[in-house]
């Protein structure tokens, strides 16, 4: 396999057994905290012994791991968010989370993929050929549900409204699968949180970026990025004058 094909087997792998797990916890009469610490162990510890079995010479970067800072000498890294949107996940019904693999080189990511378990949908970055989804008359933003206000300013400022929903993932696979147009997450990230959803949404023709305006940067020491910024081409520019303090 290559290192696309890796990365959305490995994404979709661990969205199945996380659905396998969620079930078979509430099954037993688990509370919501043991789902949410069990997912996020269990989808830890089978991602990383993957990568380990098929790209053991690689360093891996994972929100349950422990940070390991020989990757930053490594020449590839693996950045995984075994489970985006914990919390969410704790809700039988929920589609709100998501699975995030990406492989970064020199800074950037080279092959990604995001899998929506509830879903069953997968996103990666060797999915071709893409194709923007329709314009709508009225163009939706999504956001956190922290972070109401600048993307309610957005949604003023290219005509059109906003959402807000959990997990950083569905929300910009929402973007990418033209549920809606532009996410917007104007604090700071967590790399696991960004890296493979920027990916495959710049893979997919959408800009990206930091709510700053410049380029992500990823395996940095401090592994954080200034907030995300995905748009359709035609409203990217607005919205960037928009979030300009």
């Amino acid at each position: 396999m290559n290192d696309h094909e890796l990365a959305g087997l490995l994404a979709q792998e661990t969205g199945s057994l996380l659905l396998e797990v969620r079930e078979k916890a509430f099954a037993s009469g688990r509370s919501g905290k043991e789902v949410q610490m069990l997912g996020d162990r269990l989808s830890h510890e089978y991602l990383v012994q993957k990568l380990a079995e098929f790209r053991p010479d690689d360093a891996v970067l994972s929100e349950e791991g422990t940070d390991d800072l020989e990757r930053l000498k490594a020449q590839r890294t693996w950045i995984v968010d075994p489970l985006d949107g914990t919390r969410d996940y704790a809700y039988p019904d929920s589609r709100e989370w998501a699975v995030h693999v990406a492989l970064v080189t020199e800074g950037q990511p080279v092959a990604a993929a995001v899998a929506l378990p509830a879903d069953n949908h997968l996103f990666g970055t060797q999915q071709t050929p893409f194709h923007l989804p329709p314009a709508r008359q009225e163009p939706i933003v999504i956001t956190s549900r922290s972070q109401w206000g600048e993307a309610e300013e957005v949604a003023r400022a290219i005509g059109g409204t906003a959402q807000a929903c959990g997990s950083a993932g569905f929300k910009a696979m929402a973007v990418v699968s033209g549920a809606v147009d532009v996410y917007v997450h104007p604090s700071g990230l967590y790399e696991w949180d960004t890296c493979a959803p920027a990916a495959v949404a710049e893979a997919a023709g959408f800009d990206v970026s930091g709510v700053d305006g410049e380029r992500l940067h990823f395996n940095k020491p401090r592994p954080v990025v200034a907030g995300l910024l995905i748009s359709r081409p035609e409203y990217t520019e607005v919205v960037k004058e928009t979030l300009r303090w």
